[in-house]
């Protein structure tokens, strides 16, 4: 379990499962928006240094998402499918195209914790311990960290 940072990120011993936990400054409806609005998205996901754009985006349940990041001149593809998406929790999966046969599902919870504040807990199960581990030794805790703490920026100075 990781504890320097405002995300934790644990890895489960039993099954092939990343859970992150964080506490924001915001309302589980602007949570919300910033995981589901494409152009909100773009903005805070992923480390620093890279750019993202949707290539598509539909965001409802049963709708699906496809998006790039970029850096350096290099671009990684993303793309799944939202199966649910409510007030209090996304259901999505998650693929990056580097790694076709690599699915996550990935769950997303809201947990209003009154005064303003959500605990987001989030969830990826993927198929194998070593397609977990290799996530972790990806820079994956980096590239959420970076991207969660964008995210706090924007919700602090009312972007979203």
């Amino acid at each position: 379990m990781k504890r320097d940072t405002k995300t934790v990120v644990e890895a489960d011993p039993r099954v092939p499962v990343i859970r992150m936990t964080r506490d924001f400054a915001a309302t589980p409806e602007r949570l919300l928006r910033a995981h589901t609005d494409p152009e909100l998205f773009v903005r805070w996901v992923g480390p620093d240094g890279m750019a993202s754009r949707v290539e598509h985006w539909d965001a409802r349940t049963g709708g699906s998402w496809r998006y790039v990041s970029v850096r350096d001149g290099a671009e990684y593809w993303f793309h799944g499918c939202f199966h649910e998406i409510r007030s209090d929790r996304i259901v999505q999966t998650f693929t990056y195209e580097g790694e076709p046969d690599g699915v996550a599902l990935e769950t997303l919870w809201f947990e209003d914790l009154g005064g303003g504040r959500t605990r987001l807990r989030a969830q990826s199960l993927v198929d194998s311990f070593e397609s977990r581990d290799a996530w972790l030794r990806g820079g994956m805790e980096a590239g959420v960290e970076e991207g969660y703490a964008k995210l706090e920026g924007m919700l602090g100075d009312g972007a979203v």
